[in-house]
């Protein structure tokens, strides 16, 4: 796997405590970035729909300009441009991935449900001695530095948000040059996911799944049933009740996203090369009788991970096609079972080889894996077996509860 020696972009993100004025300040700017967001969509989706002409960003910005002017829209001149600008980029980039068919049309975004963001570029923001100040502000972020930055370090790029718990956070792209390929191990793993336990790799180790929605499910269930009783509208009791389901949703996803990244981290250290499936999730979270659970074990945020760090330290994750037979076929004999039931979680096969359900699947992947980094080879299923049939169905039915 080539490595580029080029430094690695990272974004570092910090908890920060505002003041009030700040607070203030920053609030305006999500609505004016909102504002502006939603304008240029509409001027878009408008020219295309009647005069069917593309409008890009250079056009959306002139369109800004015009609209600091108006004196309905005066307002947008008193936030810093830079965000302003901003916005209209990703609206760029949103369109480009709609046209190129990587993404679905722009939605518009709305005050109570869409991301609270800003971003700020260099001529935005100003970092000094380790303190940062944005536009439009005379005293910097009061950031809770819970690591440091890279030595020598220089943000390029600046984003602030709000999450719906109310909880600020800075997050700074900086060059990492310390972000370096560790040295090459012949060691290589095969890892399949489940939801009985949430790795099972191919040395036979089972690592649990710590279920952390499960763990608040009942007082998540009380403050939804609280939220649920509240009169609708944007009254301070329901605005109070919806901030606690927020919080506990965060604190979910923080333990989620922590026990993740420890995993991650100890799978690209310890393994030259990872082999995983190739997952229909998406799909998978249509069965409504494990939709929660699958969810709950963010295996799509697994393999991101995972795959972002192989990138950043040298190391290979190979992802096996989805209909290749993994617990179906012997991983010692190569016989190809007719079927397996989810609640068969043990098996012996033909050749006397009693297998667990997972480590036998875990052990198929890998070998699947060897042979794409040996030869090329496909990973789809083969015609084989007792049975002769072809083991081409998707086994979305060996997740278990």
């Amino acid at each position: 796997m080539s490595v580029t020696a080029t430094c690695v972009k990272r974004a570092f993100k910090y908890r920060f405590c505002p003041t009030d004025a700040q607070a203030a300040e920053l609030s305006r700017t999500f609505g004016c970035v909102r504002k502006v967001y939603n304008l240029a969509l509409a001027a878009r989706s408008e020219a295309w729909a009647i005069r069917q002409e593309r409008v890009g960003y250079n056009a959306t910005s002139a369109m800004l300009t015009a609209w600091k002017k108006t004196e309905e829209l005066a307002y947008l001149s008193e936030v810093s441009s830079v965000p302003l600008q901003q916005t209209l980029r990703h609206l760029q980039m949103a369109f480009t991935g709609f046209f190129g068919k990587r993404a679905k049309y722009p939605r518009f975004k709305t005050r109570k449900k869409s991301r609270k963001s800003a971003e700020y570029t260099t001529s935005g923001f100003r970092f000094r001695d380790g303190k940062l100040t944005l536009a439009k502000m005379t005293e910097p972020l009061a950031i809770v530095w819970s690591r440091p930055l890279p030595e020598g370090a220089s943000p390029s790029t600046v984003t602030v948000s709000q999450d719906a718990a109310g909880r600020w956070f800075v997050s700074m792209l900086c060059d990492d040059a310390g972000v370096k390929p560790l040295p090459a191990t012949g060691s290589a793993v095969g890892v399949d996911v489940g939801l009985d336990h949430l790795l099972t790799l191919s040395t036979g180790e089972k690592i649990a799944n710590p279920r952390q929605e499960r763990k608040d499910r009942t007082r998540l269930a009380k403050a939804q049933r609280a939220l649920a009783r509240k009169a609708k509208g944007d009254g301070a009791n329901r605005a109070e009740a919806r901030w606690k389901v927020a919080r506990i949703h965060a604190r979910i996803a923080d333990r989620r996203r922590d026990h993740l990244h420890k995993l991650t981290t100890r799978l690209v250290r310890e393994n030259q090369t990872i082999v995983i499936e190739d997952l229909a999730v998406r799909n998978m979270v249509k069965n409504r009788s494990l939709s929660r659970a699958i969810s709950d074990a963010a295996w799509s945020a697994f393999r991101s991970m995972l795959e972002y760090k192989a990138a950043w330290y040298g190391r290979e994750v190979i992802a096996v096609d989805r209909f290749f037979p993994s617990s179906k076929l012997c991983s010692t004999c190569g016989t190809l079972q007719d079927r397996m039931p989810l609640h068969i979680r043990t098996w012996t096969c033909d050749c006397g080889t009693r297998h667990d359900r997972d480590v036998n699947a875990a052990r198929n992947l890998l070998a699947a894996g060897r042979a794409v980094t040996a030869c090329g080879a496909g990973v789809r299923p083969q015609r084989s077996s007792p049975g002769g049939q072809s083991a081409m169905k998707q086994e979305v039915s060996r997740r278990e509860p």
